[in-house]
């Protein structure tokens, strides 16, 4: 039993330390961003260069994070079936990133403004949803949806000053929309 207790206490401290650790860990600079941006786009200009395609790379830094998006050429096929080729570069995009400067990267890439349109449409359905939850007093179940597309949906329900939340298991997660 006593060393239970003692097991006990030395997770309990060692999830304290974790804990306090992340919570004073600085947020990336925007220096840092940038070369993750510039390494990232190094990175795509090889890929489109061995693919033998056209589109220029645009760099930016947008909600703590790098923020690159290829546009001109003809892409669709870079963005695939509801982006699911885009999740795909984007993730090895990131992996080359993390190789090259031994950290984690949340760069998000988009593809023939694929994530901005979806953007758009995710928004305004929220707000449809969200009306419909106000209106009928009943929670609104949406279809499955990977995390970005349902970080939109969320952040735009509580501008809106309702609440949700995520529910399922990958690749079935989907968003409940609850009324006020």
């Amino acid at each position: 039993m006593a060393k239970t207790k003692a097991v006990k206490e030395v997770k309990d401290v060692a999830e304290v330390e974790v804990v306090a650790e992340t919570a004073t860990k600085p947020v990336k600079g925007v220096a840092k961003l940038e070369e993750e941006g510039d390494i990232a786009a190094d990175y795509l200009e090889a890929l489109l260069d061995i693919a033998d395609l056209d589109g220029d790379i645009d760099i930016d830094v947008e909600n703590d994070r790098a923020s690159l998006a290829i546009v001109g050429g003809k892409l669709n096929h870079l963005v695939g079936r509801d982006g699911e080729v885009l999740d795909a570069i984007q993730e090895l995009t990131r992996l080359a990133v993390q190789t090259a400067t031994g950290d984690r990267s949340r760069l998000m890439l988009d593809i023939d403004n694929f994530r901005a349109n979806r953007r758009k449409e995710l928004t305004k359905l929220a707000n449809e949803m969200a009306e419909e939850a106000k209106t009928t007093g009943n929670s609104i179940k949406l279809a499955p949806m990977n995390a970005f597309e349902r970080k939109i949906i969320h952040d735009t329900i509580q501008e809106l000053g309702l609440s949700s939340e995520s529910d399922g298991e990958d690749p079935s997660r989907y968003v409940v929309i609850y009324p006020a």
